[in-house]
């Protein structure tokens, strides 16, 4: 780690050694050639941050993982200042030099575009380097403690009598069981124990969104703080309005579902703690070998090479999949360089769902592997098209588990998990987002505070299931443990765009199979290197109009059709 340190620094330093060539206008090689060096910088600092990351996600109570994760915060943040001189230049360039400059960028010029984006937002140089190192003690060191804190958090539950304490992630294992008491027992406990760390988290949240306004809104003038997410996805404001609008409006459809799923679970009306309850009293666990060979088996018919790309994140032996305390309780993929094998951490029980989420990860490394042949600086998708892969692979399990030979109870039970997993991935983002600006604009304002933060979570909460679910009053307090809130504002967004566009690339797969990959290839083969306004407009998809975030929910209907009584 030392020498990998010492390797960024020495980088950094000769990088800004080049600084004088920027005097005048340089020529197309001389260019090209600062890209190449900022290019390996970018891959030493990915490295060390990789492992940084990940050692600090297998055990957040370990202190010197937590040690490593702020030393290597702060040298990124000093490295990058030593270059920021670049980019600084780049978005300050006159119209006819970048002109000029950009088609001699080649594979670096979405890189450079994506600078440009930036200009109207930029600080003087001295500003900028004072918000990176201030960022390392200030809302880094903020979203760390939530972490280290909300990570560290145990749960009591009771079996064969006795009690014991589980992570958040075994805990919420209970939310889909069959026993609506053991449902009900595992909710209340994690709203009583994030309730009791109300005043931290609370205070914690509104520092960060303090932050946020202060840097972005205040400073860099940013129309709105959403606007800053928007511009980092190179998408316009109306377009993520669009979506956002489009999800509110289709609310009914799982109002709907929610009613159909109380009547086949013979309640009068569903609660929240109901919302993931199994359509069937199954008990049916997926031991982790067979779960694996599932989801292989599921990629494998559809594409051997991306079945390959999956099967590489074991052979590798970059899957965490055991449930401990202290490590990260939920899950993700982490592509730190092309050429490495994603790391992919899953909290495994058992459940068809962690059978889900296993393949929703894989899809995501799957992703990472189809966009290796970029430049580390364009590697990675940009959040709208992040969850592609991912999602694709969830569906593409559903499909095959629904042509197996089911009977009607488990068929409906599959079904329903689906819709369940749709349900958290389109409108439970989108109205997260909804709360988000609402609760931005109160602190804003000087007029919020923890408890007021969780009326209007309460009021968002009452506007998103419109009676066809009771919500207990504890509910309010959920806001507390949504990690993407604190770790990276108006995120969530970028789930809801996603699950609809799969919802959409699936609707064409089923009509051309034949001729669907190499258009689906295509569009995770660009990673970063692209807008996704462009990819999806190559793919005849045009994510301005209504109709098209419509289409994923005329998809999504003919599933709730399905599971209706008679369907």
């Amino acid at each position: 780690m030392d020498a990998a340190v010492d390797e960024v620094k020495e980088l950094a330093s000769e990088f800004a050694g080049r600084r004088s060539e920027l005097s005048s206008l340089p020529s197309a090689e001389a260019l090209r050639g600062l890209l190449a060096d900022r290019e390996r910088l970018e891959r030493a600092q990915r490295r060390v941050d990789g492992y940084a990351a990940l050692h600090f996600a297998e055990d957040t109570g370990n202190q010197s993982a937590a040690s490593l994760r702020v030393r290597i915060e702060r040298l990124l943040a000093e490295s990058r200042n030593e270059v920021l001189f670049f980019e600084l230049w780049w978005k300050g360039l006159a119209n006819d030099a970048v002109a000029e400059l950009l088609p001699c960028a080649g594979e670096f010029a979405y890189y450079l575009e994506t600078l440009r984006r930036e200009r109207p937002y930029v600080l003087s140089e001295p500003e900028e380097k004072l918000v990176r190192l201030k960022n390392v003690t200030g809302i880094h060191a903020l979203q760390t403690l939530y972490e280290m804190h909300s990570y560290g958090l145990r749960f009591s539950i009771e079996e064969g009598g006795e009690q014991r304490q589980v992570t958040r992630g075994e805990l919420m294992a209970r939310a889909s069981d069959p026993s609506a008491d053991v449902r009900a027992s595992a909710y209340r406990e994690l709203l009583r124990v994030y309730a009791e760390s109300k005043s931290i988290l609370g205070q914690i949240y509104q520092f960060v969104a303090q932050d946020w306004q202060t840097e972005h809104v205040a400073l860099r003038k940013y129309s709105s703080p959403i606007a800053r997410r928007n511009v980092a996805n190179d998408l316009p404001d109306d377009v993520v309005d669009l979506v956002l609008d489009v999800c509110r409006d289709n609310a009914g459809l799982f109002q709907k579902y929610f009613r159909t799923k109380a009547k086949l679970l013979g309640l009068p009306r569903l609660r929240r703690t109901d919302l993931y309850a199994p359509l069937a009293e199954s008990t049916t666990r997926y031991a982790f070998p067979d779960a694996v060979e599932l989801v292989l088996d599921t990629l494998s018919a559809f594409s051997s090479e991306m079945a390959g790309m999956a099967e590489a994140v074991l052979a590798d032996g970059h899957l965490d999949a055991e449930p401990r305390v202290g490590k990260d309780s939920g899950a993700f993929c982490y592509g730190v360089l092309p050429e490495l094998t994603p790391w992919v951490l899953v909290n495994y029980v058992g459940r068809l769902d962690d059978v889900s989420t296993l393949a929703h990860e894989l899809g995501h490394a799957i992703h990472a592997q189809m966009g290796r042949a970029h430049p580390a600086l364009v590697y990675e998708p940009s959040l709208p098209l992040a969850e592609t892969a991912s999602v694709f692979t969830e569906i593409l399990l559903l499909e095959r588990l629904l042509a197996s030979d089911l009977d009607a109870v488990t068929r409906r039970e599959i079904l329903g998990q689906f819709i369940d997993g749709v349900y958290a991935t389109v409108l439970r983002q989108a109205y997260f987002v909804r709360f988000e600006k609402e609760a931005h604009e109160m602190i804003l304002t000087g007029g919020a505070t923890t408890d007021s933060l969780a009326q209007a979570y309460a009021a968002n909460l009452d506007e998103q299931f419109a009676h066809s679910v009771e919500i207990d009053d504890a509910f309010r307090w959920e806001w507390l443990g949504i990690p993407h809130i604190y770790v990276a504002p108006f995120y969530c967004y970028a789930y809801s765009f996603g699950q609809l566009l799969v919802l959409a690339l699936y609707r064409a797969y089923q009509q051309d199979r034949e001729s669907f990959l190499p258009h689906y290839a295509r569009i995770l083969a660009y990673g970063g290197s692209l807008g996704p306004g462009p990819i999806l407009r190559e793919a005849g998809m045009e994510i301005t109009e209504r109709a098209f975030w419509q289409g994923g929910f005329d998809v999504l209907r003919e599933f709730v059709e399905q599971i209706e009584p008679g369907g």
